[in-house]
């Protein structure tokens, strides 16, 4: 069985932690808004970073590598990635959206910094590169939303 390096299972589980972090921020903001369009997409952005955690989780079991339980500095920092009770305080829809565009900007940068290890299996490759691609193509439709709002 092959096995991830100790610096590319420590990165994964670090976007682990930061893609559970993302759904329940994602989540969170569904609760809080009460705009049905945006409540729609950050319960399907929600999703969406669900659905990814179980992939990652997935490959990184597959290659004998633990998965962090969490609790780290950098999650705990990372958790406050969007501000819900300061940005719903002034139900500033554009404001939000900003917020939710730096996540997905620095998620992005998150994927390439992995995605730089020159020894990943290729399935890793490929399963990471996937993500970042529906990342990057939801960022464009945040840019176009926050434009309609």
């Amino acid at each position: 069985m092959s096995t991830y390096t100790e610096t590319i299972g420590k990165k994964l589980n670090n976007l682990l932690e930061k893609t559970y972090d993302a759904e329940k921020g994602y989540k969170k903001a569904a609760e809080k808004t009460e705009n049905r369009l945006l409540k729609t997409f950050f319960t399907n952005k929600s999703q969406q970073r669900y659905d990814f955690g179980h992939q990652l989780k997935t490959e990184i079991t597959s290659f004998g590598q633990k998965v962090d339980k969490g609790g780290s500095i950098t999650a705990a920092a990372h958790r406050a990635w969007i501000d819900v009770k300061s940005l719903f305080a002034s139900d500033d829809k554009e404001a939000i959206l900003e917020e939710v565009i730096r996540g997905e900007k620095a998620a992005i940068d998150d994927y390439k910094d992995v995605l730089s290890e020159t020894n990943l299996p290729p399935s890793t490759t490929t399963l990471l590169t996937q993500q970042m691609n529906q990342i990057q193509l939801a960022l464009s439709k945040e840019k176009i939303m926050e434009g309609a709002l």
